[in-house]
């Protein structure tokens, strides 16, 4: 027998099978009739369209001048070359940098594979790829731009933001091979119309695919945030505050909004701060004294704040400061 309800079951079980790196189910219930395709679609969107990977972005080759060229004692061609080099799985190790370029010099009856080009800035998660076969008496040096980035972006629009020297290459970023999910009836009590969500993530191995399904959580998150934030804003900050002092309605957004990287966003959580006016509020030395956050990670709220006009620590009204704390 159903109820006459006000707000609907918030799911309170989630289940996540992991064997291996690349591949997870995730499952999570119990929902309201029709939330799980609500929710598993949007989803799935996101983390075939968003998920953060790497790739090469540009080539430069001594003594080739463009991708129609050849190479002296090597049996393929530039364009060959170029179509072995985007087969491969590139990883930034650090996880901070958003693109390194990396130097190679092979000589000598030489069957060049992906393994050959792992270094201590680099990681090929594909290594048995096949890249080129140089001769006995050959030599090839050059250098890659690898970038991290989502989604595809074309050789023509990234042309205009690597150097001349450089080749550009058309860059598939996305690491998450397939996306399923399943939606099952549940019992909850005596009403079998509930549902359970159940993901099968796949990912070729640039990232982790639980990783990845937390990537497409933050980012339908910080989608979302625009829509409530606004409404916290409305509800609470127009009215509370004085009209003067309506330029200072982005302290009442989350942090999420200003997009931090996972390590910061995950150190901030952990402390409680929710809201950007109460990171501006915080003293330098409260903020370096986060557990885990690291120079990186301060500096990068220090830039993100002044990309919106405060400083850590700055003074804000009094009245500011009180529905701050009372949010």
């Amino acid at each position: 027998m159903k109820t006459i309800k006000t707000f609907p079951f918030v799911p309170t079980n989630i289940d996540v099978q992991q064997e291996v790196p690349n591949k997870a189910r995730i499952s999570a219930y119990p929902f309201e009739t029709g939330y799980g395709i609500t929710l598993a679609h949007p989803i799935r969107r996101l983390l075939m369209s968003s998920s953060v990977g790497y790739a090469v972005i540009g080539i430069k080759i001594d003594g080739v001048t463009h991708e129609f060229d050849s190479i002296r004692g090597i049996t393929e061609d530039v364009s060959l070359f170029i179509i072995n080099l985007r087969k491969l799985h590139f990883v930034i190790k650090n996880e901070q940098q958003t693109s390194v370029v990396v130097n190679y010099s092979f000589s000598g009856g030489k069957i060049l594979l992906g393994s050959d080009l792992k270094n201590n800035e680099i990681d090929v998660m594909n290594p048995e790829v096949y890249l080129a076969t140089i001769n006995d008496d050959a030599k090839i040096e050059f250098s890659l731009i690898i970038n991290k980035g989502i989604g595809y972006v074309t050789s023509e629009d990234i042309r205009g933001t690597i150097l001349d020297s450089f080749i550009p290459i058309d860059a598939y970023f996305t690491p998450v091979k397939k996306v399923t999910y399943e939606i099952e009836n549940v019992l909850v009590k005596d009403d079998p119309t509930f549902e359970k969500v159940i993901f099968d993530i796949e990912t070729d191995g640039r990232v982790n695919a639980v990783d990845a399904f937390k990537n497409a959580m933050q980012i339908m998150d910080s989608q979302m945030a625009i829509f409530k934030s606004k409404l916290e804003i409305q509800s609470v900050a127009i009215q509370d505050i004085e009209p003067e002092s309506s330029e200072n309605k982005i302290l009442f957004q989350k942090i999420d909004t200003l997009n931090f990287s996972a390590r910061c966003s995950n150190c901030l959580d952990k402390k409680g701060v929710k809201y950007i006016g109460e990171l501006v509020l915080m003293k330098e030395s409260d903020i370096k004294a986060i557990k885990n956050l690291g120079k990186r990670s301060y500096d990068e709220i220090v830039e993100k704040l002044r990309d919106i006009g405060y400083d850590i620590g700055a003074k804000l009204p009094n009245s500011i400061k009180d529905l701050l704390q009372k949010n």
